[in-house]
């Protein structure tokens, strides 16, 4: 059952994922196949489902999304903290 958009503005879903999480599980769910049918490597499997499972979207957001925002915000981007009252006289006027 495909959804399309609302107001065209939000993401096509299929299911539970958006049409780009399936296309990535849909060739990663290959790659996997093959490669733990011809080399019985299951590593790819393992991470195939894990992500199928991170990126299921429910009221338009996902796990993967939030494990996104937190790496984002504690690891990558530089927070900024000022302390004090800045412009403390000009405000009482």
């Amino acid at each position: 059952m495909y959804i399309y958009p609302d107001n065209l503005k939000s993401k096509a879903t299929l299911w539970l994922w958006t049409l780009r999480d399936l296309a990535s599980i849909g060739i990663g769910s290959l790659i996997s196949v093959f490669a733990l049918s011809q080399l019985g490597f299951f590593v790819p499997v393992v991470l195939t489902a894990a992500y199928a499972f991170l990126s299921i979207r429910m009221d338009d957001t996902s796990i993967l999304d939030f494990l996104r925002y937190a790496v984002r915000y504690f690891l990558i981007q530089q927070q900024n903290y000022s302390w004090g009252m800045t412009n403390a006289n000009q405000d009482q006027r």
